[in-house]
């Protein structure tokens, strides 16, 4: 078995008197791609939010890369959010450049060498001048995942990535995550659509702030019983499950 790059025991978390998050314990191997499968409220940025150290566990804790995730770790972590948190009146080159001295990068050779190549990973080299505010929905994703990868960190966030990409650009970017899983990075992703989590290695499914299965995608299908199951069988599966046991208690 690999090692944990993340550790998460007996999490709770509340906004207010919500409880978003609910006595979670789950690990995730180093080197993979690790699928938060769920509905809008399952807690899914909310965890992945506690996992970069952005929130404070109400109980339990969150081991990421062995420690307990803080702004000093900013190099080992890339963390690319719902909603890009980019510079609109910066170009594509100058808010990835941005992001790579805040993740560490202090050497302008160097970084410069690092933004460069990132660019053209995602496939902007063209519009490496362009300012964020004349970008495309799926262009300014592209951007946001370049800021999130520029500094090559071995354990990497990915909240809802593909959300309002065309189908040939959502290829695109799970080629580039198997090349990073295939690496050695360590990939977390939050979706809530079974395509993007059929191509994760393997998957959480959640709701309401709890963990209902855990597994590989053959795995959590074959746990249904049904011949030719799909991920969306194994995810209604489990939920009819944790209802079973909830109404049992």
């Amino acid at each position: 078995m690999k090692d944990a790059a993340i550790a998460v025991n007996n999490l709770s978390f509340n906004y207010g008197k919500l409880r978003v998050i609910d006595n979670m314990t789950m690990q995730i191997e180093s080197g993979t791609s690790y699928g938060l499968l769920g509905p809008n409220g399952a807690g899914k940025t909310t965890l992945i939010r506690l996992m970069v150290g952005l929130l404070k566990p109400a109980e339990g804790n969150v081991l990421s890369l062995g420690k307990a995730p803080t702004r000093s770790m900013a190099k080992n972590i890339g963390y690319m959010p719902q909603l890009p948190s980019l510079y609109s009146e910066l170009s594509v080159a100058q808010n990835i450049d941005f992001f790579a001295r805040i993740y560490g990068l202090k050497n302008f050779k160097v970084r410069r060498q690092h933004v460069d190549e990132t660019i053209k990973v995602v496939d902007l080299w063209e519009k490496r001048n362009t300012q964020i505010i004349n970008l495309s929905g799926g262009m300014k994703q592209r951007v946001s995942l370049a800021c999130a990868i520029v500094h090559q960190p071995p354990l990497i966030f990915l909240d809802e990535p593909t959300v309002g990409l065309d189908p040939e650009l959502r290829v695109h970017f799970w080629e580039y995550f198997t090349n990073l899983t295939k690496a050695g990075h360590t990939l977390i992703i939050s979706s809530h659509t079974f395509d993007d989590a059929a191509h994760c290695e393997k998957l959480a499914f959640m709701r309401l702030g709890k963990v209902v299965a855990q597994g590989t995608p053959l795995e959590l299908c074959n746990a249904t019983g049904k011949k030719d199951a799909t991920l969306e069988d194994a995810f209604l599966y489990f939920i009819r499950q944790e209802g079973v046991k909830n109404n049992v208690q």
